[in-house]
């Protein structure tokens, strides 16, 4: 598959979310084992890596910074403001002096004097959205960031913070079990000239099978809130996964794979961020943006989900805090 651009710059379509290597599922990885990730990443040919001032409450930038070190010309490198730990707490605050501060902080860890995208994590609803982005504009104008993106937002967002600063990426769920984005940012973002960057594209690891019905998740693993994966939806999503798993072996390919390439047939502007913490998988995924696959199959994984998942992505506070459309 060719190169796909955001911001102008050419990229591999399959990036490398960071998440997991500090934070959200549970304990994380050794330290080292992360940065022998990171550095595998590399050797496989990603370009694109995604992380976040919340990951970790900073642990996950300051990882990224020891593992890129030295190879910061390499890549296109992405983090997140307008979310992050407070005194052990994850607060939402999308005001310009917090946002200033947050990417200063960043930058210290990241070991790097501009990212290439800086996305607004969350929305906050207190702060109007032209003057967050009015925010993130200026420190484009300072040469610490090249371009800006949003994270989990409606087209209407959208469309209104690119009237204030061109907006080069939406960062968003999206995979066979979540389509919100079908309801208007896919399109907008095509409108406007913006990538959409689909994070969990596997479903957070239960489409790729690497979560099943009988699955116990780990202290502070964010998906044991989640009502899909929780008692018989759990077990009612894992069956449809195991039929997934099935049309993929049919087709020769993981059910990963079957999973990124269904994602990266939705338009030519979007990318898919998944994580992992496994090398294997991780190169699994690099080489699913070549793997060809007949429309047939593709069409069959998007009908087994059609109607047929059970609960919803998020519980009801965390949906209270975005503005995504949602089916």
């Amino acid at each position: 598959m060719t190169a796909r651009s955001i911001a102008g710059r050419s990229l591999h379509p399959v990036a490398l979310g960071c998440m997991n290597l500090s934070h959200a599922y549970g304990r994380p990885p050794d330290r080292g084992d992360a940065v022998r990730l990171i550095h595998a990443a590399l050797a496989a040919g990603h370009d694109h890596f995604d992380t976040a001032a919340l990951y970790g409450f900073g642990a996950n930038e300051e990882l990224l910074g020891e593992a890129l070190a030295g190879r910061r010309h390499d890549i296109f490198l992405a983090s997140k403001c307008g979310m992050a730990g407070v005194d052990g707490r994850r607060v939402i605050d999308g005001r310009p002096a917090t946002i200033t501060a947050t990417v200063d902080a960043s930058l210290t860890r990241l070991r790097t004097d501009h990212l290439d995208l800086l996305y607004l994590h969350r929305r906050d609803f207190g702060v109007p959205i032209a003057d967050s982005v009015g925010a993130m504009a200026r420190l484009v104008e300072a040469g610490k960031v090249r371009a800006i993106g949003l994270s989990e937002v409606s087209a209407a967002t959208l469309r209104a913070a690119h009237a204030v600063h061109p907006i080069a990426a939406v960062q968003s769920e999206y995979s066979l079990w979540s389509r919100d984005v079908e309801l208007g940012v896919l399109d907008a973002c095509a409108e406007i000239g913006a990538a959409l960057v689909a994070f969990s594209p596997m479903g957070r690891g239960l489409l790729s099978g690497a979560i099943t019905a009988t699955t116990q998740f780990q202290p502070g693993d964010i998906r044991a809130g989640m009502p899909r994966f929780q008692g018989a939806a759990l077990a009612a999503n894992a069956a449809l996964a195991a039929r997934l798993a099935a049309l993929a072996a049919s087709a020769g390919i993981s059910a990963g794979q079957l999973c990124l390439a269904w994602v990266l047939s939705r338009g030519a502007h979007v990318h898919a961020l998944p994580g992992t913490t496994s090398a294997a998988h991780m190169a699994q995924n690099h080489a699913a943006a070549g793997v060809a696959v007949a429309a047939t199959v593709l069409d069959a994984a998007a009908t087994l989900f059609a109607g047929a998942v059970t609960g919803e992505r998020y519980p009801a506070t965390t949906y209270a805090e975005i503005d995504t459309e949602r089916l």
